[in-house]
């Protein structure tokens, strides 16, 4: 299906050169002739305010006045000896990331945003054998990525590594609130900042559909408190960075060095603040069915669901809210809890009982998730815990709630850390490395909530203060 629609004339010399331009990149259009189509004289009219103006290019639904071929490359993701067309979404946390890493490099792309472009959706399914991932990429026709991380871009691109030669005062690693909140105040204090994210800024509350509990916002989505956050921080100068995977972190001399999956950077000081991730069930087929019929983020994969049957396991407060939101669009929500009665605050239990498309299984233990004839998603078997009598609840997918593990991992043996992973930490933020700090959810007693969590930061950013004097 051609999907650009050159409205233009033959003696336009514009015209020909938009034509010319497209067809030297292999690009398929629709030349429409103003001068012999009525209709199109007069849709070109009411783009332009009333003036006949050519060309005018439609590019997926999107009007383009007389772009030049610059405006042209950049739209369509044309570059030197390359293109490219990311399928993705604007809620996709890994989307955001990979678009991200085109922009920081100079390198053009078109994006395809799936859910206004009908058309797209069958494209996605078809180069992911029946699944619907994003964001697929796909360079030259020829090479299709699929949620790439940015080293396999950086080697699809044949980008070159570059070495990293300034000195930051402070290298923050992880860019959720209390790592956007540090670099804030750090930056006000005129410390120079580096953010380094593994995935997409914002962290865990970017994958919030909705925050009720922060202040100064009766309600406010988690995406956009998290992109008023990150605006701020880079108004305030902060270098943000990406798909930044940290492998390893050294002291040498009053420098640290810390090196990622594509380079070193260095700082005179560093913050932790790498969140958690979502714990898993650890059950027959779960590992089998992630992504595709098992999920953990309901921004994230929950519009994949509209009108379809889904399970969520949990009985907290991220289950009740997550599950209240998925409600509102998925025709049915099944609650499955291993307690006898639900841990969330009331406020979510209250609000449960007013949905009707929500039902719930109390005292159930989750077994396995069972598979279809074809390998996708069919449903859950769960255990009766009194009764000990067994059922496959079937649905459409199912997204698990249960809790958090804290991502310090990497840091095990560079920083003390507690019997569950969480990093250790006295007065303002410190660790027990002189000049590294800790904010957020990855340290020891830290409360999972973003309004906690930038405050955190500010702790931190006093503690950089304190160190520097």
């Amino acid at each position: 299906m051609i999907q650009i629609q050159l409205y233009g004339a033959d003696w336009c010399p514009d015209c020909r050169r938009a034509k010319s331009y497209l067809d030297e990149n292999n690009i398929d259009y629709q030349f429409i002739d103003v001068d012999l189509d009525k209709e199109a004289t007069a849709k070109v009219e009411a783009i332009n305010n009333g003036k006949r103006i050519i060309p005018t290019i439609i590019i997926n639904g999107k009007s383009y006045t007389n772009p030049d071929n610059a405006k042209l490359a950049s739209v369509l993701g044309i570059n030197e000896g390359y293109r490219i067309v990311v399928y993705g979404a604007d809620w996709c946390p890994d989307c955001r990331k990979s678009k991200a890493f085109f922009d920081d490099n100079g390198i053009n792309y078109q994006y395809i945003y799936i859910e206004e472009n009908d058309w797209a959706v069958p494209i996605v399914t078809k180069l992911n054998n029946g699944k619907r991932k994003i964001p697929t990429i796909i360079i030259n026709d020829d090479i299709v990525l699929v949620e790439p991380e940015n080293e396999e871009l950086r080697q699809a691109l044949k980008i070159d590594e570059t070495k990293e030669e300034k000195v930051y005062d402070t290298i923050i690693i992880g860019g959720g609130a209390a790592g956007l909140t540090t670099s804030i105040y750090a930056q006000r204090d005129r410390f120079s900042t580096l953010i380094l994210e593994k995935k997409t800024i914002g962290g865990n509350a970017f994958l919030t559909e909705k925050i009720e509990n922060y202040p100064g916002f009766t309600s406010i989505s988690g995406p956009d408190l998290m992109d008023k956050m990150e605006e701020q921080a880079k108004t305030y100068g902060a270098d943000i960075k990406t798909g930044e995977d940290v492998i390893d972190i050294r002291k040498t001399d009053d420098v640290f060095v810390i090196k990622t999956n594509t380079k070193e950077y260095y700082g005179k000081s560093v913050v932790l603040s790498t969140g958690s991730t979502y714990r898993l069930l650890e059950i027959p087929g779960e590992q089998e069915l992630i992504g595709s019929g098992v999920h953990f983020c309901a921004t994230c994969d929950g519009a994949f669901y509209r009108d379809k049957d889904i399970i969520v396991i949990g009985g907290g407060n991220s289950a009740l809210e997550e599950g209240i939101f998925l409600a509102g669009f998925c025709k049915s929500v099944s609650i499955i809890s291993r307690d006898e009665a639900f841990t969330a605050s009331e406020t979510y239990i209250e609000k449960l009982a007013s949905i009707n498309n929500i039902n719930t299984y109390m005292n159930k233990t989750s077994l396995e998730f069972v598979a279809n004839d074809s390998g996708g998603f069919k449903g859950v078997k769960v255990e009766d815990n009194v009764t000990k009598e067994t059922k496959v609840l079937e649905a459409d997918g199912a997204f698990i709630f249960i809790g958090l593990i804290p991502n310090t991992e990497k840091f095990d043996g560079f920083v003390e850390l507690n019997d569950k992973g969480f990093i250790t930490t006295t007065g303002l933020a410190e660790t027990s490395v002189p000049g590294v700090f800790a904010a957020g959810d990855c340290r020891e007693g830290a409360i999972a909530q973003v309004a906690a969590a930038t405050g955190e930061g500010v702790l931190a950013s006093y503690g950089i203060r304190q160190y520097f004097k």
